[in-house]
């Protein structure tokens, strides 16, 4: 079984990587003591980058693992991929 991601596993890669690239400039930020706004307007930047690739991630669940289960017709299936995408609704939710 795939998961709905792998067809954009490259960019998801690569959106990662500059998150993770962001992070350690508020790191360079914080060790040459810069500005508190700067450096909050930086940790927004990454956390608006987190929260648009976990909608990405959610979108492909929807659309690729539930819709596959709902599609085969079973019901135990459909019902536990169903289930897991309202507890990550629910995480991703409290985030905010």
């Amino acid at each position: 079984m795939t998961h709905g991601y792998v067809s954009d596993k490259d960019a998801l890669i690569k959106r990662l990587h500059r998150i993770e690239g962001q992070v350690r400039g508020i790191e360079r930020m914080v060790e040459e003591e810069r500005y508190c706004v700067d450096i909050l307007t930086q940790i927004a930047a990454v956390s608006t980058a987190l929260e648009s690739l976990s909608v990405k991630l959610l979108e492909d669940h929807v659309r690729h693992c539930v819709a596959d289960a709902l599609a085969a017709g079973d019901g135990e299936v459909a019902k536990r991929k169903s289930e897991d995408l309202l507890a990550a609704v629910q995480r991703f939710s409290r985030t905010r």
